[in-house]
């Protein structure tokens, strides 16, 4: 677990477990306890610890600020920007080659799976994505008028894990997505 200390400088350090930390900074391991030092700050200390971040790597896209809303606020945004110094955080994924296609999952149907009503929006978006040239997203979309994530969701958790349909989805040559179902073998 990450222990941060902060200085009377309003310089904030991490640690890790075991590793000393000076007695004259106060300490914090979580949000909940940086709220319990900071009560007792004035709001100016919260703004020059935040303002101590800003543009500064890695905290580089935060801006200066002149005050905060509140003292809660002010907590949770400075509480968010210190787990960035955090030792052990996770590195960034390298960018590669776009991904052609992900690996369709085939789904158990589960027992009470019904097929879809005709006429019904399942019944469409089926029936679209069942052609040899699949669907976009946007055709999906524009058929049942539901917004992207309804759809993506749709495809996941009605037609993958209900139905037990496998979903392919691939990248078409004009760049957008295309979702197909696989035909049974």
């Amino acid at each position: 677990m990450t222990t941060f200390a902060i200085d009377s400088d309003n310089t904030i350090t991490a640690y890790l477990a075991g590793e000393a930390i000076p007695e004259d900074h106060a300490r914090f391991s979580s949000e909940k306890e940086l709220a319990k030092l900071a009560s007792q700050w004035p709001a100016d200390r919260l703004v020059e610890i935040w303002n101590n971040f800003a543009g500064v790597p890695p905290f580089g896209d935060l801006k200066p600020v002149k005050k905060f809303t509140d003292r809660k606020t002010a907590v949770a945004r400075i509480w968010k920007a210190v787990q960035a110094l955090t030792p052990a955080a996770a590195p960034q994924a390298a960018k590669g080659a776009p991904k052609q296609a992900k690996a369709a999952k085939h789904a158990n149907p589960s027992e009470e799976a019904k097929p879809a009503r005709e006429g019904s929006k399942k019944a469409i978006v089926v029936e679209l994505l069942r052609r040899p040239e699949g669907a976009t997203l946007a055709d999906l979309m524009s058929a049942t008028g539901w917004q992207a994530h309804s759809v993506r969701g749709f495809l996941s958790g009605a037609l993958g894990k209900k139905m037990g349909l496998a979903v392919e989805s691939a990248k078409s040559a004009a760049g957008g997505r295309v979702y197909r179902i696989v035909p049974e073998r």
